[in-house]
């Protein structure tokens, strides 16, 4: 990308939300944070009102206004496919939204770019069936969640648990944070009737409501943490296995079923971090692997892995 469309978007970024910093822009673009520096005083210089706030960022000053900005084919190619996956791993709720949000793109863009997409469409299909209680629960309450989330307004659920099929009534919960792991959605959540952290699939909620009361700040305020104190306490532990490069492909699909939640790139390998609460299950499965794989951590399930595969050649 050249200066000159690397200085107009990150006009638009800076339209995008309240407050941006010099990091955000440097790690978006790959450059220098004094680069960063250097494109903000450029745009100052021609002319855009950029107002700054110690700890937070710079802004756009109120009542500034560019026209409407215009996406290339790329950028409309990019939002198509993100309603096909939309489509098939978000809830109701976020479908029709985002439905109604293309709509109105694809209404400024010009005939050119809607012929295109319109070709595109009938071309790309994503394959993703979801668990059959999804098609049980009303499944439309993930825009629900993030209001309730902003607002920090308690919420009322019925839940259906998964080891006995019961179906619990009248579950209030706060919200701490939503994550899709396991090739579904969850609402991580502190529940008042077992005073403690619950992880809640949300295709197992019946029904939800947002109470008018309102929750502070309690030990634990994101889903990083929630993850984190279920390591320390040995509820879930982080796994970190390492591929080939070459060969991760061959659990490219599979890996999300035994809990992947990212992974990191090591020249002709890569480490993929999982996280866990059953060893056996988890080291049965890397077992098709064997030949290829290393446990990078932790030491426990190292010798777990080499103690199975001694037993198997016997």
């Amino acid at each position: 990308m050249n200066r000159f469309d690397r200085v107009s978007a990150i006009l638009i970024q800076l339209q995008s939300k309240r407050f941006v910093t010099a990091e955000e822009i440097a790690r978006r673009f790959e450059i220098s944070k004094r680069t960063a520096y250097r494109d903000l005083k450029t745009l100052e210089e021609a002319g855009v009102p950029i107002g700054a706030e110690p700890g937070k960022g710079y802004f756009l000053i109120e009542g500034y206004h560019l026209p409407p900005v215009m996406f290339t084919t790329r950028e409309a190619s990019s939002l198509l496919t993100a309603e096909k996956i939309i489509e098939k791993i978000a809830d109701k709720s976020i479908n029709e939204q985002y439905k109604s949000a293309m709509f109105k793109i694809k209404a400024v863009l010009p005939d050119k770019e809607k012929q295109y997409l319109d070709k595109l469409d009938t071309n790309i299909e994503i394959f993703h069936y979801a668990p059959a209680i999804a098609a049980e629960a009303p499944n439309n309450y993930i825009l629900d969640i993030q209001q309730a989330l902003v607002s920090k307004k308690l919420v009322k659920i019925d839940y259906k648990a998964a080891y006995n099929e019961e179906l619990i009534r009248n579950r209030m919960v706060e919200p701490v944070g939503l994550c899709f792991y396991s090739l579904a959605w969850h609402l991580i959540g502190y529940c008042r009737h077992r005073n403690d952290y619950r992880d809640f699939r949300i295709d197992r909620i019946y029904k939800l409501s947002i109470t008018e009361e309102s929750y502070g700040l309690r030990e634990i305020n994101s889903v990083k943490e929630f993850f984190s104190l279920m390591q320390s306490s040995f509820k879930l532990e982080q796994v970190v296995v390492r591929f080939p490069k070459s060969r991760a492909k061959l659990i490219q699909t599979t890996r999300y079923y035994y809990g992947y939640i990212g992974e990191e790139d090591k020249g002709d390998y890569i480490d993929l971090n999982f996280v866990v609460n059953d060893m056996e299950y988890f080291i049965r499965w890397l077992m098709m692997y064997s030949d290829i794989l290393d446990i990078v951590s932790p030491d426990k399930y190292k010798t777990a892995f080499r103690d199975f595969i001694k037993t198997v050649k016997k």
